[in-house]
């Protein structure tokens, strides 16, 4: 397969890697992008693996939550920045939020489909395609949940106007105001460190063993660490592997609050209410793992005036 410069470019975007490495990768992998990244990753040359949370499109995200039982979360995309910014839009998307708490929708497909809350003579469907028309933009809305909490709290946070959103649904004995501010500074903390799993318990044996093998494919690209013994090797494995869950294990994280720079997060729930439980938590990113169409303004000049 012939590698184009695009293609090592979007590599290149991708892992932080340099130009040429992402070359090799290319050539090494015949154009297969995710081996390619997979490739960088084990020879160490990948800086930070982006791909999935590259911020490409514009859009807002907005939550809604009713009497800390229920709440909702939406995104919905738009082309530019300008229109993300336009007041229509963004009520159109807050109007999004109140037709996703009421949804029974488990899906998009079906969500599309059903009755348009505030006009039931139409889908929520058309009436997208109608707000297409109005702004002159192509619009999206890309996902959403919901979550109904009959004993705990939901609590949310929106941050930089609509870029990220979080929800957090908890349990306790008894949800106080203390309890509440909490999980807020902790709906905040996911924004921030962009936890992907509450605990370990969530995180499956097959991951685990993803990594170590790319921890140890590392390792052995390394001239002086591979020359260690077996059971150091495999010791750094452990410990690498160990440090990467605490980063992406919220209960595990360091809580950005902590004034010692020590406590866990878990400590810090405990401190508050022993009997305080996160037992989900979901957060949307605007544009998160999508491309943005690049616009090369000479080229479109050009094709306006038939050059």
């Amino acid at each position: 397969m012939a590698i184009t410069a695009a293609m090592v470019k979007e590599l290149r975007e991708m892992t932080g890697a340099g130009m040429m490495d992402c070359k090799k990768a290319l050539n090494e992998t015949n154009g297969d992008m995710d081996a390619a990244v997979e490739y960088l990753r084990k020879t160490g040359q990948a800086k930070a693996e982006k791909k999935a949370g590259r911020i490409a499109a514009e859009g807002i995200v907005s939550v809604l939550v009713q009497d800390n039982k229920k709440a909702a979360i939406v995104e919905v995309n738009s082309e530019t920045d300008f229109v993300a910014k336009n007041a229509d839009f963004q009520a159109y998307v807050a109007d999004v939020a109140a037709q996703a708490i009421i949804s029974n929708a488990t899906d998009m497909d079906a969500f599309m489909a059903e009755s348009w809350n505030k006009d039931t003579s139409k889908t929520v469907k058309e009436v997208l395609t109608e707000k297409i028309s109005v702004i002159g933009e192509n619009l999206s809305i890309r996902r959403f949940e919901k979550i109904v909490e009959e004993n705990g709290c939901v609590v949310s946070y929106i941050h930089g106007g609509g870029r990220i959103g979080v929800l957090v649904d908890a349990t306790a004995d008894v949800i106080t105001d203390e309890v509440k501010e909490a999980l807020s500074n902790i709906a905040m903390q996911i924004a921030a460190l962009h936890a992907k799993y509450v605990s370990k318990d969530e995180i499956s044996a097959e991951y685990i063993a993803h990594e170590k093998e790319i921890l140890l494919a590392q390792i052995m690209n390394d001239p002086k660490e591979s020359q260690k013994p077996e059971q150091v090797i495999k010791g750094m494995v452990e410990g690498r592997v160990n440090k990467e869950l605490k980063e992406i294990c919220l209960v595990d994280q360091v809580y950005v609050k902590a004034e010692d720079g020590k406590q866990t997060v878990a400590q810090y729930l405990a401190s508050v209410d022993k009997s305080l439980v996160i037992k989900k938590f979901v957060r949307f990113e605007t544009g998160e793992g999508l491309e943005k169409k690049e616009e090369n303004f000479a080229e479109e000049v050009a094709k306006q005036m038939g050059m």
